[in-house]
């Protein structure tokens, strides 16, 4: 089953003290059956890593294995989340008070009718609201 997966749940699979068995097991399906992502989801992955080495949370290696391990999986980056931006997300993030970046997340879940992935607690709730279908995680 494919899903939209968002950069919390991504990220989490690669730092110790947010990884759980729920996230693993989004992990594992992913690898099964594939997921979905927003056009900004590289940049806010690379953005999260590249802030993690300025910190000395993690070093340049350690971001550089992150996302060749990401570049393996069946991650499909949506080509019209800018055809978007400027309508349903920016909809979506007037009516629950996201930023556009998670508005698009949401856009896009609903869009293609697929369960969201997130660990963010205003997405959980805003996709709750549209019955948009979430993942077992909790946050």
């Amino acid at each position: 089953m494919n899903i939209v997966l968002d950069a919390s749940v991504s990220l989490a699979w690669y730092f110790k003290e947010e990884r759980t068995p729920a996230i693993d097991a989004v992990l594992d399906q992913i690898e099964s059956g594939g997921a979905f992502v927003p056009a900004i989801w590289r940049l806010e992955i690379g953005n999260s890593l590249q802030m993690a080495v300025r910190r000395k949370r993690v070093d340049r290696v350690f971001r550089d294995e992150a996302i060749q391990h990401l570049l393996t999986l069946p991650i499909t980056v949506d080509p019209e989340t800018d055809d978007h931006a400027w309508t349903t997300s920016l909809f979506l993030s007037d009516q629950f008070s996201l930023t556009l970046y998670d508005a698009a997340y949401l856009e896009l879940a609903q869009r293609l009718e697929l369960p969201l992935a997130t660990l963010d607690k205003a997405m959980r709730a805003a996709a709750g609201a549209l019955g948009i279908p979430l993942l077992g995680i909790a946050p």
